[in-house]
């Protein structure tokens, strides 16, 4: 289960996703009662296949494929699954993250990157970067609320919320 992909109690350090969001494949999916052969295109969504899908595999058979949505600097990530509902409402398609709520330039223009790093630091997470434009246009401040776009995610039923990650430490390059 999630648990076993995540490294059990001791953390997260088994092993790793790579979750990818823009990307085409060619899968089956159900079309007004058929099967049809479709080329898959997922620009800033992800793939979320449900539990018992052929194409996942067989350590994810019971709980669905594991979605990382990654969050912020300074905010929660998540793990979900996806769900037969999801199957049926968006071809296995799930959100890949909170998207942006500020433009690079305008997150460059508005935050201040001294306070952006005090602001990190002051939640217990350590940060190593390469540039200060860097740590502006990642900032907390220029994304929407994860929290928000899981939510209504697991709400729909289009994906399965199962675990909250905390950031403690950011490399951004």
């Amino acid at each position: 289960g999630m648990r076993g992909w995540l490294g059990g109690s001791s953390g997260i350090n088994a092993e790793y996703g790579d979750v990818s969001h823009n990307i085409a494949k060619i899968e089956q999916h159900m079309v007004d009662g058929r099967q049809k052969t479709l080329m898959m295109h997922r620009k800033g969504s992800t793939r979320a296949f449900p539990p018992n899908h052929p194409l996942i595999p067989v350590d994810y058979q019971l709980t669905g494929q594991p979605v990382l949505i990654g969050g912020t600097m300074g905010t929660c990530s998540y793990v979900l699954t996806g769900t037969e509902k999801g199957m049926h409402r968006t071809f296995g398609t799930t959100c890949h993250g909170a998207g942006r709520a500020y433009s690079r330039a305008k997150s460059r223009r508005n935050l201040d990157y001294l306070t952006v790093l005090e602001n990190l630091r002051a939640k217990g997470i350590s940060i190593r970067v390469a540039s200060p434009k860097l740590v502006m246009e990642e900032a907390p401040e220029s994304y929407k609320n994860v929290t928000d776009v899981v939510n209504t995610c697991h709400g729909a039923g289009i994906s399965d919320k199962c675990i909250k990650l905390r950031p403690i430490a950011v490399i951004k390059g």
